[in-house]
């Protein structure tokens, strides 16, 4: 990894591994949040009710008229986010129905600015992309991060640093800094994901190098996947740093044993939203978000989640992305 892209995703963990170290679990006198202490050594309270109090801001008419006429007439944008993301990304209120996390949360800053209500729909990973291929849906908030491969298909408006992170059972000892620490090693990664990506490369460097290559494990949900981790059929589970963090900092049971960068060694992985390409949508997402930026939303909403030190400064239309060889 560069001198660049290691300190800004060590930054980026510490910060986020503080600011999310387990004070208590769910309040029994106020079962809709979750508290955890601050990096101040305070308490914070993260509200996992269904009654969000969303930041909310106002619609700017000079943005909001660059959105294609047939979204403008409909009234509502059309999004898509994963069903199988979790806290605090993309995950249910104590309802068990409500969609809540960061990405919603700048899914709605985004349709605030734009005038339009923001219509969440929530599916498998895979059929994010279908969805968006076939104009079902007009822009994924699910934490994709920006890729070569996806740029042919895709336009991306950038609004959050992209961090994977190993996670490993409690006090295992494990130490992950690159190919060498996974070698020979169990884990577990979400299929057709960019962590994928970077496993599958890092194995392959292993096997070039006369080590033992990764064994390499998938689970269709998070619960199956902690479950094995829990009971030693893996050794490590790869995924997005945020959710690794809340869950190791919520549980007490794992921990995280090494951070990436999304893009691998020579890049700064980026979040964006995702569009079908020549859609029409990305300049004005990205508008939107350089104008939340700009007033202060997008950062009380990173706040609120305990992601500040994930932020980005400029929203970006179709930067580099994770390259197509990590080597």
């Amino acid at each position: 990894m560069t001198t660049l892209a290691a300190r800004r995703t060590a930054t980026a963990a510490l910060g986020l591994a503080g600011a999310l170290l387990l004070a208590a679990c769910a309040n029994p006198d106020d079962g809709g949040t979750t508290e955890v202490a601050a990096k101040s050594g305070g308490k914070t309270k993260i509200n996992i009710s269904p009654d969000q109090n969303r930041v909310t801001t106002g619609k700017v008419d000079s943005i909001a008229s660059e959105v294609p006429e047939k979204i403008r007439e409909r009234g509502t944008l059309e999004l898509v986010a994963s069903s199988g993301s979790a806290a605090p990304l993309t995950f249910y209120a104590t309802d068990n129905k409500t969609v809540i996390g960061v990405e919603p949360d700048i899914a709605h800053l985004v349709a605030d600015v734009l005038g339009l209500k923001a219509h969440i729909n929530t599916v498998s990973w895979e059929n994010i992309f279908v969805g968006l291929d076939s104009a079902k849906y007009d822009a994924g908030f699910s934490n994709i991060t920006v890729t070569e491969e996806r740029k042919e298909k895709y336009d991306f408006a950038t609004y959050r640093e992209d961090n994977l992170a190993f996670e490993a059972q409690e006090g295992s000892g494990l130490k992950v800094t690159g190919p060498k620490d996974v070698a020979g090693k169990t884990v577990a990664v979400s299929s057709g994901t960019n962590q994928e990506k970077l496993l599958i490369e890092w194995s392959a460097e292993n096997k070039k190098a006369g080590r033992k290559p990764v064994d390499i494990k998938y689970y269709q949900n998070d619960s199956d996947t902690y479950l094995a981790l829990q009971s030693g059929r893996i050794d490590l589970y790869l995924g997005p740093n945020p959710t690794a963090a809340y869950h190791a900092a919520t549980t007490g049971k794992t921990e995280v044993v090494g951070t990436y960068s999304g893009a691998g060694a020579r890049l700064q992985g980026l979040i964006a939203a995702t569009t079908k390409k020549d859609s029409g949508l990305a300049k004005p997402l990205a508008d939107a978000l350089n104008h939340v930026i700009d007033n202060g939303t997008y950062a009380k909403v990173l706040k609120r989640w305990g992601l500040s030190d994930e932020a980005v400064t400029r929203s970006e239309i179709n930067p580099p992305g994770l390259p197509r060889t990590n080597t």
